[in-house]
């Protein structure tokens, strides 16, 4: 089975949960950004935007803890399941870097 899964993306911060932490001790951040640009695909341009839940443990955690809404990032991380239950995807983020200026990805 492949294992390739990385996924890069540029938003705003739409909604930021409260830093909590696992059973274990770890930090965890749960939060939602806003992505929209324009992409290339068969050869026209075309208008994008998503909105995206994401996840952060860690020191990664502790680094966004400190976000706000609007604020401009640009994650990279992995997809999985929200849980057994639900197939949705959530991005576990494992990089982030935060993004200056008015343009954003949004």
């Amino acid at each position: 089975m492949p294992s390739d899964n990385l996924s890069v993306l540029a938003g705003s911060v739409l909604e930021l949960a409260a830093l909590r932490f696992t059973p274990a001790g770890i930090p965890a951040l749960n939060f939602r950004i806003a992505h929209a640009s324009t992409q290339t695909e068969a050869g026209a341009e075309r208008q994008v935007s998503c909105e995206m839940a994401c996840v952060a443990l860690g020191p990664t955690a502790q680094l966004l803890a400190g976000a706000k809404p609007g604020d401009g990032l640009r994650v990279t991380g992995f997809l999985s399941a929200k849980s057994l239950k639900s197939r949705t995807p959530v991005l576990h983020v494992n990089t982030v870097e935060f993004l200056e200026g008015i343009n954003h990805g949004i």
